[in-house]
């Protein structure tokens, strides 16, 4: 653990934002997804696993301090199959994360690709490390 994470912790997982109002709250059940964040000098790294989540069925929002990523997948059965077991269910998955107001929302990039979700979440620039010289 860093001393930055130490003295305060950048995010802090939960599954709704304290400040939203129940019309904005959904009670669809949604599953928790696999997820690991690493911290750099300049920016946070967000690696997601949604598995079976298309670009056009992913939903990621900033709104005061929270971040949520939604991940909708479906799945058509073919008319011509019948099916005896499925592993997988169509619940979405939720990511909720709640910051510190450290980040540059404006500069945060994302990418998936094969089920995986990269985003980059830049650090502003009063939280950045800085070297300072002794006169």
């Amino acid at each position: 653990m860093s001393l930055f994470q130490s003295l305060v912790s950048p995010f802090a997982r939960g599954s709704s934002a304290p400040t939203a109002s129940p019309a904005k709250l959904e009670s669809v059940p949604s599953l928790h997804p696999l997820d690991e964040i690493k911290e750099a000098a300049d920016a946070f790294g967000l690696v997601v696993h949604l598995p079976g989540v298309a670009k056009e069925d992913l939903e990621i929002t900033a709104e005061d301090d929270v971040l949520r990523i939604v991940g909708r997948r479906g799945w058509k059965c073919p008319e011509s199959w019948i099916p005896l077991y499925r592993e997988s269910t169509d619940v979405p998955y939720e990511l909720v994360l709640r910051h510190d107001h450290a980040l540059a929302l404006e500069r945060v990039r994302a990418e998936l690709k094969d089920g995986v979700l990269r985003v980059s979440l830049p650090k502003t620039e009063a939280v950045k490390r800085r070297k300072i010289a002794v006169a």
